[in-house]
């Protein structure tokens, strides 16, 4: 039977982050979980382009913009969200890098989870209309 479900990464260091996104979203994506930029690029590799990729941007390897720079190159379909833990990060990511980069959407944590599901709807919407073209 072939997958049908779309594939959704979250990439956080934070293990509970990661276990509460895969929770929220594992009914209608496949989900992927990575702990690291490295470790989501080694996934990539293996699994290829996500629809969505929802990533922190405070990590010890590299910021959530340094790893969607590199991912854009590859995949430059993905939809990607970014997670700040703070409302400074989020007045620090001014429109040209947001732009540059293509994120989609940053949301602050705590996030609302209904708005949070929502901001996925539309992520998926335009990830199939970016896919239809």
């Amino acid at each position: 039977m072939p997958e049908s479900k779309l594939k959704l990464m979250v990439v956080d260091d934070e293990r509970d982050n990661l276990d509460l996104l895969y929770r929220t979203f594992r009914r209608e994506f496949q989900v992927f979980r990575a702990d690291s930029p490295s470790s989501a690029m080694n996934i990539l590799d293996t699994e290829g382009e996500m629809a969505i990729i929802i990533s922190d941007q405070s990590m010890p390897e590299m910021t959530g913009i340094q790893f969607f720079t590199e991912v854009n190159q590859r995949f430059p379909d993905t939809i990607k969200i970014l997670l700040t833990g703070y409302s400074e990060d989020a007045l620090e990511l001014d429109s040209e890098t947001l732009t540059s980069t293509l994120i989609f959407k940053c949301i602050t944590k705590p996030w609302e989870p209904e708005l949070f599901k929502a901001i996925i709807k539309n992520a998926v919407e335009t990830y199939q209309v970016s896919k239809e073209g």
